[in-house]
């Protein structure tokens, strides 16, 4: 389903008409937009300060400042390793790489080509009793290897085939 360019700033302005266009409430109107669309697109942010009366660079500015933004399209299935000290003693490194190596990925590509997964490094999770912890679509799964990884990951890309 393609959706109209029409379609898509009508959401957008409907998002921003919620937030009664207040500048002071950027950061619900970008988290909202990123909620609707997945990530913060360009023209989105650029719509944004239009709507707001303020500058591109103060909108990208907070869309890059708090790690919770992306500008970058994310897969269906979002992959974090948690890579915090108790993690990477108990070998997360090994987790990731196998991620990487399975999905065809790296650090400069994170997520694969048909959208359905995208691969995080994250700093902690909070969850160091379980550590190496594996957190997959907001699921957290502790004390994990790398094959118990890609197991889940088979599991997943079988559901995606029967839906």
């Amino acid at each position: 389903m393609v959706i109209s360019i029409a379609a898509k700033f009508d959401r957008a302005c409907a998002i921003l008409d919620k937030y009664e266009r207040d500048p002071h409430k950027l950061i619900p109107i970008l988290q909202e937009m990123q909620a609707e669309y997945k990530y913060l697109p360009e023209e989105i942010m650029t719509f944004i300060s239009v709507a707001l009366g303020i500058s591109p660079s103060s909108v990208y500015g907070v869309a890059t400042f708090y790690a919770h933004f992306t500008l970058e399209p994310k897969g269906k299935h979002v992959i974090k390793v948690c890579d915090g000290t108790a993690c990477h003693v108990k070998k997360s490194e090994g987790i990731l790489k196998a991620l990487e190596k399975e999905l065809g990925l790296n650090k400069e590509n994170k997520t694969t080509k048909d959208r359905m997964f995208t691969l995080e490094t994250v700093a902690c999770l909070g969850a160091c009793g379980l550590a190496p912890v594996v957190v997959i679509d907001d699921k957290v799964h502790g004390l994990m290897t790398p094959e118990s990884t890609l197991a889940l990951l088979s599991n997943i890309k079988k559901e995606e085939l029967i839906k």
